[in-house]
């Protein structure tokens, strides 16, 4: 996990706030530098563990006079294969998972019931999951020069969840609830 990266802290909250267990990675010491480690290891009880890698975004993105409306769901081909590694080594009690943390312009509105909509320090943010296994199955290349690869629209829509619904959590107490600093 790097501190300064603040979806990060978001999710790190996040989870805090639903009282899971966790243990944030320090990348700076990966074991093998080789292999991209997972942000997060997050415990599920009774479930086994979950191995994520938190990818931030802006909904809308592109510029204030040019916004698109667009869910980016970019990850590159490294992360892929580095959270697929960590799955295999931990066996069939992980699942390794990206955890997309959208920061949302003030302009969005989403539905009331929308799960996983959540207040930082000033920001709106949505957060969404999606298995590695499912990502690699319908993932295309996205630009071969940077090693990124991306879901179309609707492959990402039939495939993505709230990260509560992920993990079978129940809804937060309070809608658009605000995350503890």
């Amino acid at each position: 996990m790097k501190r300064q990266n603040r979806y990060e802290r978001v999710f790190e909250a996040y989870l805090r706030r639903r009282g899971l267990g966790y243990l944030a990675i320090d990348e700076t010491r990966r074991a093998l530098p080789s292999i991209k480690t997972p942000d997060f290891i997050v415990t599920v009880p009774g479930a086994g563990v979950l191995l994520v890698d938190v990818k931030g975004r802006r909904y809308p993105g592109g510029t204030a006079d040019r916004p698109r409306r667009v869910w980016e769901n970019w990850s590159t081909h490294d992360d892929l294969l580095g959270l697929s590694s960590w799955q295999a080594q931990f066996g069939p009690s992980a699942t390794a998972v990206l955890v997309f943390v959208y920061e949302l312009a003030g302009s969005v509105e989403l539905p009331e019931d929308t799960r996983d909509c959540c207040d930082y320090r000033g920001g709106r943010y949505l957060i969404r999951a999606v298995t590695i296994d499912d990502y690699r199955r319908a993932c295309r290349c996205r630009s071969a020069r940077w090693g990124t690869v991306s879901l179309p629209r609707d492959a990402f829509a039939a495939i993505v969840w709230p990260f509560s619904e992920l993990i079978d959590l129940p809804e937060l107490t309070e809608q658009h609830a605000e995350l503890p600093p």
